[in-house]
């Protein structure tokens, strides 16, 4: 579901509206179309148990999205929000140097994910190797100019984080 609702609906034969939502329908009969045998029992428990709590289903439960982490453009509809003071960057001891020197960047993604804490960064960073947590000057990056996004699953979301915010 990571893959389809995020990176490749299309490989699919899936369409995600402006907002990222694609009928649960198109989606179970694209699970079988590639011989993946997801039914709507198995996507909602996959949805109401995933950690992160990456997907969401409509009020009415006829449609299905990620939260975040596209790498297709959607608008997820957020209001921009103030961060607290810091938050957190959780990345692999291998990419530190490249962070400090060139900032936290989107790359393919539409933002930067950050955590509210600690504890979160390092399963984040652990997804990708020894873990290190940076500390993100939130509240001045806000005063910069940069806006900030409240997934509703705790995800920050920003643009970027220029390496001058990092502590």
């Amino acid at each position: 579901m990571r893959l389809v609702l995020r990176h490749e609906p299309t490989k699919y034969g899936l369409v995600l509206d402006v907002n990222g939502w694609t009928a649960v329908d198109e989606l179970l009969a694209a699970a079988q179309r590639a011989g993946v045998p997801l039914t709507r029992p198995l996507m909602e428990q996959v949805i109401a148990d995933n950690e992160k709590q990456r997907f969401a289903l409509s009020d009415d439960g006829s449609q299905v999205r990620a939260r975040q982490g596209h790498s297709v453009e959607v608008d997820l509809g957020l209001a921009p929000v103030t961060p607290p003071e810091t938050l957190c960057h959780g990345t692999a001891a291998t990419s530190v140097d490249a962070i400090r020197r060139a900032g936290s960047q989107r790359r393919s993604r539409q933002h930067v994910h950050l955590s509210p804490d600690e504890e979160t960064a390092i399963k984040v960073g652990q997804r990708h190797g020894k873990p290190v947590v940076l500390r993100v000057q939130a509240a001045a990056l806000h005063r910069a100019g940069h806006q900030f996004f409240l997934s509703e699953n705790g995800v920050w979301l920003v643009d970027a984080v220029p390496p001058e915010f990092l502590a």
